[in-house]
């Protein structure tokens, strides 16, 4: 999985957020706010990864058990996809 074309991140205010450009911006209308973890896990899918691809970064970069990593990931995944965000 991958991110869409036309949506990029974007430091605003002191807050990460992606914000949707060109053609992009006349399906999706909104802002989606990511803390440090959702960052890092956008950045990860700027290429095509796994879940596990996913998981096995984010459970290098941070101190945390594959078992939380692992829901928090298709936590993540999940609200990508509800807002289209995947490709």
């Amino acid at each position: 999985m991958k991110i869409k074309d036309g949506f990029m991140l974007r430091k605003v205010g002191g807050q990460n957020v992606v914000v949707a450009l060109g053609e992009a911006s006349r399906s999706f209308n909104g802002i989606i706010r990511l803390n440090d973890t959702g960052v890092f896990l956008w950045q990860q899918l700027q290429q095509d990864k796994t879940e596990e691809q996913l998981l096995a970064a984010l459970t290098a970069e941070y101190d945390i058990d594959a078992e939380k990593a692992r829901a928090d990931i298709s936590d993540f995944v999940n609200s990508l996809r509800k807002a289209a965000l995947l490709g």
